[in-house]
């Protein structure tokens, strides 16, 4: 008898220390990720649904491993610098900054906690890190720079005669700023001409575009937010004209564009996410060079296509995503 109440003695008090140490231990292991949306799209979406499932891959599942704090600045850059303060309050383990704008909202904000920005086409332009190197600072992240040889191809095969290629886009923003700078570069090398007319805001982007009309052969649309917010308007203006319209990416096909050569975001949301993994286990990073996605896929809309007079070969049908349909 007295040795069953001294072994019941033990079991209560190794219960106790349990019902103790296992909650201190899940509490050791959480980790709290916030993440800063430039503005909510179907790319930026896709790319935080890449994220979460690195994230879960590498031991950091919500509830119980993770924490994540999303903010959406909905294209403003007055609220993008009021979230980057208010997520740098959180303390978070890391900051994800998705897009350019959110990126430099978040850089400006802290220097102290780890920042990984993605969906950035162009960090140096945009003063994110000072090359493509290892920065030794708080920064790191995923460009999505686009192919812009496999964009230029696809025009030529869609309009062989083309040699006038017009492109509205934001001066204001660097991803905008560094896919123009990039499409020009490539086209003069081709023969090719880029006519471009910048703009301040989405508002603007129909009037843009319609001033185009009648001095080039195509429109084609780059990594650039306000631009991509007013896709059906500028998709109404190629459509009304018969202007075939390409773009950078998928959700810009979705809404109007005939087709892109582009980068997978969910797949970048993947080797964003990654990234951070790497940072919550240990790593500074400052000691990881920024990355470019590898991924690459053809989006094609073949009803808008067919309403900007574009007809795409089946060769180049057989490798595509269709969207539209």
């Amino acid at each position: 008898m007295r040795m069953s109440k001294t072994l019941c003695h033990f079991c209560w008090i190794l219960l106790l220390a349990l019902a103790t140490w296992i909650p201190q231990t899940a509490f050791a292991q959480k980790k709290q990720v916030a993440v800063l949306l430039t503005a909510s799209h179907p790319a930026m979406e896709a790319a935080l649904v890449g994220l979460r499932e690195s994230l879960r891959q590498a031991g950091f599942a919500e509830p119980n491993g993770l924490r994540l704090e999303r903010r959406d600045a909905q294209a403003d850059p007055a609220l993008a610098a009021q979230y980057a303060r208010e997520l740098v309050d959180l303390k978070p383990d890391v900051i994800v900054a998705l897009g350019n704008p959110a990126a430099q909202a978040m850089v400006t904000a802290t220097r102290r906690i780890p920042v990984v920005f993605s969906a950035v086409t162009d960090p140096v332009e945009a003063n994110l890190v000072p090359a493509w190197q290892a920065s030794g600072t708080n920064v790191t992240g995923v460009s999505d720079l686009i192919p812009t040889h496999k964009q230029l191809d696809l025009i030529k095969q869609a309009r062989p005669n083309a040699r006038r290629i017009g492109m509205v886009h934001t001066q204001s923003e660097p991803n905008a700023r560094a896919s123009f700078k990039q499409m020009q570069e490539a086209a003069s090398k081709v023969g090719m001409t880029l006519i471009d007319v910048p703009v301040t805001r989405s508002m603007s982007v129909g009037a843009a575009a319609r001033s185009l009309i009648g001095k080039v052969d195509v429109l084609f649309v780059g990594t650039d937010h306000q631009v991509t917010l007013a896709m059906d308007t500028l998709a109404k203006v190629a459509n009304d004209a018969k202007l075939p319209l390409f773009a950078a990416d998928g959700s810009q096909v979705e809404a109007g564009a005939s087709a892109a050569w582009t980068i997978d975001y969910r797949a970048l949301g993947q080797q964003t996410g990654r990234m951070v993994a790497r940072i919550l286990k240990g790593t500074a990073p400052g000691a990881i060079a920024p990355e470019t996605s590898v991924r690459h896929q053809l989006v094609v809309n073949p009803q808008a296509a067919a309403r900007q007079g574009v007809q795409f070969s089946e060769s180049l049908m057989k490798h595509a995503r269709v969207v539209g349909q």
